[in-house]
């Protein structure tokens, strides 16, 4: 049967960019479609990844260029900066990646559509454009990744000006002096030290009982003592959140109960300019079809996919938030160029299970393979090396003293087995570790090789040495470190 195209892919976030640019690498004839009349790139470009990314990184360099300055350090952003100024700088970072995503379609011949991708049977997308004209196509191959959006709170409405979610936040006129977010996971972090770090006043309300628990204890215990030093307040197992304006006083007022407050759940209060509610996002799954064709989702609505990336049926494949975990615009891109290989009958190397994971705080978290609590659980004999970030050179030059890497790695074989960073390019860092991981390397490669000095990476051999002493005892000589243990 002869097709329009190849592949057709519905949506053009990482997942969906990743799998055109990868089909047209095999000379495949790829088709995007995209809901969106004016940009490409979906939440990672436009309302996710990279803007948030852009705000941060601007209160990152204001934090760092105030603490070199004694006198600055007093002062808060707001004091200085206009949100005008900062968001400047992410408004010009989604017109770059915007023209660049749309360049590389031209250059790889890639054809794009604009409107709705309805599926109407195992071959055919139905496209409707802003006019609600309609149109056909047909490919090979349907590929979906139409992302995700964010859910909405329950007990409180968003008027997207007193009450912002992570798309309205990003067009705020100025920075608050106060900001509560609302919120349980990474982004709840992610912008909470961002408005910090610009002098916002912040607070975080937390609905599950502890917050991020899928970090190693020792980061989470850093993690803790760095929002202390920021004022940021979390206050978890929080429930009945309420908002209202108090027009006397001219706030936000945000009502909110504890659960085993040992105070009969008193009613609790705080003031506000802003709540920023995180809750969390569903798949953008309706309405396109899927269960007309007996495409398999699970009850929340996301897409079952095997290890191909291939739906129940043999000829549509799914990737992206619209899958579920992990839901990373890193492994998005993997996952997009996985499934075009999948699709076409090429061989393609195995993406090793374990992928690491930033959390773009300030500072950056990061993380890869087992914390130290999940290797004594799983029955694995481990130590650990540490290395804090008052104790690298680069720390001392940067004054970016606040910090930890850990190494965990099996007591016998000195194979590493997790690694977990909270500090300075924590997001960076990650990657020499995964790097000797993946060879089936052991933490001696930090001690026998030279790393640049100053450098953030000299925490490497800093706890590499430290983990050592616990093996070897301190004060025993080197050469053992130095046999092999084959």
């Amino acid at each position: 049967m002869n097709y329009d195209y190849d592949v057709i892919i519905i949506g053009s976030g990482p997942a969906g960019f990743s799998c055109a640019m990868q089909s047209s690498k095999f000379d495949k004839k790829a088709l995007v479609i995209e809901s969106k009349e004016e940009t490409f790139g979906g939440t990672w470009i436009n309302s996710g990844t990279i803007p948030s990314k852009a705000l941060r990184e601007t209160a990152r360099i204001i934090q760092r260029f105030q603490n070199q300055f004694e006198k600055l350090s007093q002062e808060k952003a707001y004091q200085n900066h206009q949100m005008e100024e900062l968001l400047k700088y992410k408004n010009e970072t989604l017109q770059s990646k915007n023209l660049k995503v749309e360049n590389d379609f031209k250059k790889n011949e890639i054809d794009t559509v604009r409107g709705f991708g309805v599926l109407k049977d195992e071959n055919t997308v139905e496209v409707t454009n802003k006019d609600g004209e309609k149109s056909e196509y047909t490919a090979e191959f349907i590929f979906l990744s139409p992302g995700s959006k964010p859910l909405k709170p329950k007990g409180f409405d968003l008027d997207h000006d007193k009450v912002m979610d992570y798309i309205s936040v990003l067009n705020l006129t100025h920075i608050p002096r106060k900001l509560l977010v609302v919120g349980s996971g990474v982004q709840a972090l992610e912008y909470a030290t961002t408005f910090s770090n610009l002098g916002s006043r912040v607070s975080i309300l937390n609905e599950s009982e502890s917050f991020l628990p899928f970090l190693d204890n020792e980061i989470s215990e850093q993690l803790t003592q760095l929002l202390k030093k920021q004022k940021i307040e979390v206050f978890s197992d929080a429930e009945n959140i309420a908002v209202n304006t108090n027009t006397l006083r001219n706030t936000t007022e945000v009502r909110y109960n504890l659960r085993n407050d040992n105070e009969g759940k008193r009613t609790r209060v705080i003031e506000t300019e802003h709540v920023l509610y995180l809750g969390g996002k569903v798949p953008s799954t309706t309405r396109m079809g899927l269960e007309d064709i007996g495409i398999e989702m699970d009850k929340e609505g996301y897409i079952v996919v095997d290890s191909d990336y291939q739906t129940n049926v043999d000829t549509i494949y799914a990737g992206g938030d619209a899958i579920g975990y992990p839901a990373l615009a890193s492994a998005s891109f993997s996952e997009g160029r996985l499934a075009s290989c999948s699709m076409f009958g090429i061989k393609a190397l195995d993406v090793p299970p374990e992928i690491p994971f930033a959390i773009y705080s300030i500072p950056e978290i990061s993380s890869i393979g087992l914390t130290e609590k999940e290797a004594k659980s799983q029955g694995h004999d481990v130590t650990v090396g540490r290395a804090y970030y008052k104790n690298i050179t680069q720390g001392d030059i940067s004054n970016q003293q606040d910090g930890l890497l850990k190494l965990v790695f099996e007591t016998k074989s000195l194979k590493l087995v997790g690694i977990h960073i909270i500090g300075e390019r924590a997001s960076d860092l990650i990657h020499l570790g995964q790097a000797v991981m993946s060879l089936g390397g052991d933490v001696r490669y930090f001690i026998n090789h030279v790393l640049n000095y100053p450098t953030y990476s000299e925490a490497y051999r800093i706890a590499a040495f430290n983990g050592m002493n616990r093996v070897y005892k301190a004060g025993v000589k080197y050469k053992k470190i130095l046999k092999s243990n084959k």
